[in-house]
């Protein structure tokens, strides 16, 4: 992975991003443990029986610059969810990344993303078609997700956070807004889409998705290649 980062990082038609979703925020006057600054101290509630909102979060962090793009639901953690954020982010940003021609993307092997997930490869090789770019996935291994870049980031957005009461879905997202990431302020955005777990490919489409991917022949699961296909009208 070192060397896979660091070719990115020199190749002036690359870019590496750190991609990873967090805990889900359960929106409500509650305690989190943090720190905050005033004269009377902020009242908290310990816990809640009924739970009526959360919010999951997904991120993407520019390993060489420090811009992220945060994205919420309120619906579910799942691949959709993920490449939707990814697609978001790439289409919010496109004008800039115009010479870009690979994305190098850092992930932990988490559920809704790993190299066994097929409806997340699916819609990474669609994102590919779509958009002519050449996507490689670079996995870190089991207990090591803490060296993936967007971890750091989100210690420094809890710790932000947490001092104040996220009791709205709009505190949690100005909160989010308002943290400066080496002084980079975030692009954040509310996905309003319903998204539905346990949605897979059968065995047919799984053999045609295995065609495309071009996986690493000593670490398949941890490292996969996806070349755009160019269709000729």
């Amino acid at each position: 992975m070192k060397l896979v980062n660091a070719a990115a990082d020199a190749d002036p038609e690359a870019i590496r991003i750190s991609v990873d979703t967090k805990a889900t925020v359960n929106i409500g006057p509650y305690s989190r443990g943090g720190l905050s600054r005033g004269l009377q101290a902020v009242k908290a509630a310990d816990h809640d029986m009924m739970l009526k909102e959360k919010l999951v979060p997904g991120g993407i962090l520019e390993t060489d610059n420090g811009k992220a793009f945060l994205f919420f639901t309120a619906s579910n953690k799942t691949s959709d969810f993920l490449a939707d954020g990814i697609d978001l982010w790439w289409k919010a940003n496109q004008e800039r990344l115009r010479a870009v021609k690979r994305i190098v993307v850092n992930m932990d092997n988490g559920p809704e993303c790993s190299g066994h997930r097929s409806q997340f490869l699916q819609r990474m090789i669609e994102f590919a078609d779509q958009e002519h770019v050449e996507v490689r996935l670079v996995y870190y291994p089991p207990y090591h997700s803490k060296y993936n870049a967007i971890e750091r980031y989100w210690g420094g957005l809890e710790r932000s956070w947490n001092g104040y009461l996220l009791d709205s879905m709009e505190t949690v997202l100005e909160r989010a807004t308002n943290f400066l990431w080496r002084k980079v302020q975030a692009t954040v955005t509310l996905m309003t889409g319903v998204y539905e777990k346990g949605i897979r490919l059968n065995s047919k489409r799984k053999t045609e998705l295995e065609r495309r991917l071009q996986r690493s022949e000593q670490l398949p699961w941890w490292d996969i290649i996806i070349r755009p296909v160019t269709v000729l009208l």
